[in-house]
């Protein structure tokens, strides 16, 4: 209906004394006689204002644009859920090209460039202002391309500021554009926003941290007032838009030299998302660039009884935030952000052990001496190598427990994920964890220069114990769910076992078994389980004589003779199997039927002497005629 009226021109007259003429998209209406001056009533739902004078004019609503939500629409739908900037440059490019088209705003043809701006004048169509719009998205993708590539090829950072430099541009254009009358307020503050935000964006490459903490206040602060303008399910797109830029703003700070800005910007990276784009990978560099300043003070580090010297600066920036990264991950909102720092704090170590195993090779003939007289069996190296294995495996013990908790709370709410219809966890799941655990543990009593340490072995084979138990009563819980009761309960009691073990020898170690789970817990569960499986083997045992129980065979019959009836046969298994009677017995059958020629000696035949004797003239003397062609 809309493209109807922006191809229309309608003439409203009234005793042919007044004339009102309606023209949209910058075209002259043809006149036309309409009786009905009710037609203003229908002009005025499609938002647009008529006038009656001595000649009515009527006049499009204002234009507007939302600006932030094409924007983010069209990045999530197109290639930057994934982080695939290409995809969605192309996807501009596109775009721009199906407008060009339908506006007719061409620059030029294909062997002479044209070059047109669009200007106040033809504003009445907002597909001019998206026109812009994309024109800046698509030079900011590239930029952001740019950027990925930029660290492997450190001279592609010139091109990606040149293309930041042309979204800027565009996005002033956008915002020139819209303080005309013609465009909205709403659409004036997202123009400006907008406008801000990339300006914020290239002078944060640029660092220069205060122009660029001044554009990404306004833009925030517009946000914020727009998010407070409109209703709630309107003002989420603009809550995110600030929550983006919230990190930005605090590392602009931190550089200008709020060293407050450092702490929040940590707490920022504990939340479910971390921080993305930008700040990423500069707040994950300040991060490493202040440790190595603390790792310059560190030389030495203590781990059981020996100190072992550290002269390597990647294991030092590694030991230094430690116990900042294990803090975070206590502190971690939710089982996402938990993970995601348990595989960075793995990462991280990973690197540590790899430095460490490089600069052990030239040392590996004389591992097994000691460098000293009472530093142990080991050289210091090869020490600090087990030290830092032994991070690696009790993280990675830490985060396989993490997740046996969380697929515990599932097993718990079961029965409510089966009515929504999602995938039920199940025991086994629970039981390949605690396999990857029992194999961790195994190798952390075999790491060098531990072997004859008594207090850790023991201490190890302690939590040996509490993993077994947790194992074995989930293995059980697996018999249960098929019915296999005694399998169950023989398993039910070496949890038991186990658990008492572990009672039995705590005594010393009653600090180092503080964060495992529970044994006492996992006692009063089984226990538990124990009564509830015993009355249900009952009751399954009582319901199997209600059924008919099968008969023995009495008669001799073979199988063959008694498909219909169920019935237990010891033969079937046996060497001499009673299938069918073998031979089987003789039955009578149809004879074959004989056939008598009663015609024959009523049938008078031809006479054959002439063939007779013809084929007694038959010999030599007719074959030599024959091959001369003569007839007899």
């Amino acid at each position: 209906m809309l493209r109807t009226l922006s191809s229309l021109a309608v003439s409203i007259c009234k005793d042919g004394a007044s004339t009102a003429s309606l023209v949209l998209s910058g075209r002259k209406p043809k006149p036309a006689n309409v009786n009905k001056i009710e037609d203003m009533s229908f002009l005025h739902s499609f938002g647009i204002e008529c006038r009656t004078d001595s000649m009515l004019h009527c006049q499009p609503a204002l234009t507007q644009i939302p600006v932030l939500q094409i924007v983010k629409e069209s990045q999530q739908q197109h290639g930057l859920r994934h982080g695939d900037f290409q995809r969605y440059r192309g996807y501009c490019s596109r775009r721009l090209r199906r407008l060009r088209k339908t506006l007719n705003f061409k620059m030029g043809n294909r062997h002479k460039f044209t070059g047109k701006k669009v200007t106040e004048e033809i504003l009445s169509d907002n597909r001019y202002l998206l026109l812009i719009l994309m024109d800046a998205e698509r030079a900011w993708s590239y930029a952001m391309q740019l950027k990925q590539e930029a660290n492997t090829e450190p001279r592609k950072r010139f091109h990606l500021l040149s293309r930041l430099r042309k979204a800027v541009k565009h996005a002033e254009e956008l915002e020139r554009l819209c303080e005309s009358n013609r465009v909205d307020a709403k659409t004036k503050l997202e123009a400006q926003a907008y406008m801000a935000y990339l300006t914020g964006m290239l002078r944060f490459e640029h660092q220069e941290w205060k122009a660029a903490m001044e554009a990404f206040n306004k833009c925030k602060t517009i946000y914020e007032k727009l998010a407070n303008a409109f209703t709630e399910e309107q003002a989420v797109l603009y809550n995110q838009r600030v929550e983006e830029i919230s990190p930005n703003i605090r590392y602009c700070a931190y550089n200008i030299g709020d060293q407050s800005a450092m702490n929040e910007l940590m707490q920022m990276r504990l939340r479910s998302g971390g921080t993305e784009g930008l700040l990423a990978e500069k707040l994950e560099a300040l991060i490493t660039q202040t440790r190595a300043k603390q790792a310059a003070t560190m030389s030495e580090v203590e781990w059981r009884g020996r100190t072992v010297p550290v002269k390597i600066d990647k294991v030092r920036i590694f030991l230094l935030g430690l116990a900042d990264n294990e803090a975070a991950i206590v502190q971690a909102e939710n089982e996402e952000t938990r993970e995601r720092l348990f595989e960075s704090l793995l990462s991280e170590c990973r690197d540590a052990i790899q430095a460490v195993r490089e600069d052990l090779k030239p040392d590996q003939k004389q591992r097994e001496h000691s460098l000293e007289g009472d530093s142990g069996k080991v050289s210091n190296i090869q020490y600090l190598h087990s030290y830092l294995t032994y991070i690696k495996l009790s993280t990675a013990i830490k985060r396989n427990e993490s997740m046996a908790k969380s697929l515990q709370k599932a097993l718990l709410q079961q029965q409510r994920s089966e009515e929504d219809g999602k995938r039920t966890p199940r025991p086994q799941d629970l039981i390949r964890l605690y396999d990857i655990i029992l194999q961790n543990l195994v190798e952390l009593t075999q790491l060098p220069g531990l072997e004859e340490d008594k207090n850790f072995q023991k201490e190890i084979g302690l939590k040996t114990l509490v993993y077994k138990a947790y194992r074995c009563f989930f293995i059980a819980q697996s018999y249960v769910l098929v019915k296999k009761w005694s399998e169950a309960l023989v398993l039910y009691e070496r949890v038991l076992k186990y658990a008492g073990e572990v009672q039995s020898g705590a005594g010393a170690f009653t600090n180092s078994l503080k964060e495992l789970p529970d044994v006492q817990d996992l006692i009063t569960q089984v226990n538990a389980e124990k009564y509830s499986l015993q009355a249900a083997a009952i009751l399954d045992a009582n319901d199997n004589p209600e059924t008919e129980s099968p008969s023995l065979v009495k008669d001799g019959k073979p199988l063959s003779e008694r498909f219909e009836t169920f019935c237990l046969d010891p033969s079937l298994v046996s060497k001499q199997v009673s299938l069918v009677h073998f031979p089987p017995g003789f039955q009578p059958i149809p004879c074959k039927p004989l056939f008598f020629d009663l015609a024959l000696n009523h049938v008078a035949f031809p006479p054959l002497e002439d063939k007779v004797e013809q084929k007694a003239k038959s010999g030599l003397t007719g074959y030599i005629k024959g091959i001369f062609g003569f007839k007899s």
